[in-house]
């Protein structure tokens, strides 16, 4: 077995099964090339319910459209046209189409990374929407053409993709549009002051269903603000926090105080503002939904012990499976050329195997082959210490560092996915020297 380690963990592909974590996900230390010292850099990834609900709707609503962009644009290049309402119906073949359509711009647009929930940039993801919708259409006309070559599928597809993102513009515009009519949430932030500073920061990060304004901060500690920081109005702390509430009609409060024994938390009086129907969140969650991470030195057990991460059930493992073995066949059919010449450059540029086989734990602890294309020399540990990849690693081949930075090496996983080793969304696999060192460098791992 030749010593290779991953260098990054950002990688689209693939991932354990993540019900390891039960719906969590732990980003590794190998990612950044290093192990770390404490637990600092360290993050859990957790998902609660309401993102996934909003996820769901967001994907049937981008599907409906995908659909229906096909029907219309069937409709338009008719000949010859069609006039009446009956004439409009479509047949079994189109509507196949119009279902496979949605299916592959959907999958893209997920596995692009377009419905992240966190710092999303109009830029990169306009660049992804664009991406996915011309995946979807390719795929959509290959398999046009191969039914025969009645019809015009180009033009259906050209259609369909003009559509689809017509109508989605101007249905994300009309949200858009109604999130500004309804105005701006009021924010309360409880916390000393460096705190209520970072959150101020930070939810310029959040996207939610209203644009948010910070009233002020309820001070739990006398500490001055930095005057180089983000100015946050400090409230009267002799003032009941449920009088500050009412007066500048508070809907949210974020309770940013990292220590919140000994009485620092004014407990009893967040329960009466919770009572009055306003939304009471700790650092925690906050950070979670602006970073998608929580810190954990801000991460209790109790948190986890209670929390609905954990929460699995037949019909998500049916569907997840489904998914798993939908999208990595697709993507092993897409991808086979692709893999085919690394393979060729790899045998080309270096003696050695092509694939690089690895032992990696799994569901349950269960431990698993983990293939990839080598992208290293041969006997990269040849001292049997397992090293992390580094930047500007020495033991990189060329062709390597090429698959590294475009993921080409992940691509031989999809068969791990297929076989239910791994999952397309998940934690990280690492090597079992790996887990018991990080299970010790890390609280919660």
């Amino acid at each position: 077995m030749h010593g290779e380690l991953p260098g990054s963990a950002d990688s689209p592909v693939v991932a354990q099964d993540p019900q390891a974590a039960a719906g969590s996900q732990a980003r590794s230390p190998a990612d950044h090339g290093a192990v770390p010292k404490g637990q600092d850099h360290s993050m859990f990834r957790l998902f609660h319910a309401r993102r996934s609900a909003a996820l769901m709707l967001e994907l049937a609503l981008d599907g409906a459209l995908a659909f229906m962009a096909v029907l219309c644009a069937d409709a338009l290049i008719a000949e010859p046209p069609q006039l009446h309402w009956w004439q409009w119906l479509p047949g079994m073949e189109v509507l196949i189409t119009a279902l496979g359509f949605a299916t592959v711009v959907c999958t893209w647009q997920y596995l692009l990374g377009v419905y992240q929930g966190h710092a999303r940039h109009f830029a990169v993801q306009m660049g992804r929407l664009l991406a996915a919708v011309a995946i979807g259409g390719y795929v959509t006309y290959l398999a046009l053409k191969a039914q025969g070559p009645d019809g015009h599928p180009s033009r259906l597809v050209a259609y369909a993709a003009i559509v689809f993102l017509g109508t989605l513009a101007a249905v994300r515009g009309s949200v858009i549009a109604a999130r500004a009519a309804r105005g701006t949430a009021k924010v309360l932030i409880v916390g000393r002051a460096t705190e209520a500073q970072v959150v101020v920061g930070d939810l310029t990060l959040l996207e939610g269903p209203l644009p948010r304004e910070v009233v002020g901060y309820f001070p739990t500690t006398r500490e001055p603000l930095d005057s180089e920081g983000v100015r946050v109005p400090e409230l009267n702390p002799a003032i009941p926090l449920t009088t500050h509430v009412r007066t500048h009609r508070v809907s949210e409060i974020i309770v940013a105080a990292k220590e919140q024994r000994g009485g620092v938390v004014p407990m009893d009086q967040l329960l009466l503002c919770r009572s009055m129907g306003v939304r009471v969140i700790d650092n925690a969650g906050f950070y979670e939904q602006t970073h998608g991470e929580v810190p954990l030195e801000s991460l209790k057990a109790s948190w986890l012990v209670y929390g609905p991460g954990f929460v699995q059930g037949r019909t998500r493992r049916l569907l997840k499976r489904s998914f798993d073995i939908l999208a990595s066949g697709t993507l092993l059919l897409l991808t086979a050329p692709v893999m085919l010449m690394a393979a060729l450059l790899i045998k080309l540029e270096s003696r050695g195997p092509v694939i690089y086989r690895q032992e990696r734990v799994g569901l349950n602890g269960r431990t698993f082959t983990c293939m990839k294309f080598r992208s290293m020399v041969v006997d990269a540990e040849r001292d049997g210490v397992a090293k992390w990849a580094t930047k500007n690693d020495p033991r990189i081949t060329r062709v390597g560092r090429f698959m590294r930075q475009t993921r080409i090496d992940e691509l031989p996983q999809l068969i791990s996915v297929l076989r239910s080793e791994m999952s397309l969304v998940g934690p990280r696999p690492e090597r079992p020297a790996c887990v018991h060192h990080l299970g010790q460098q890390i609280a919660f791992y």
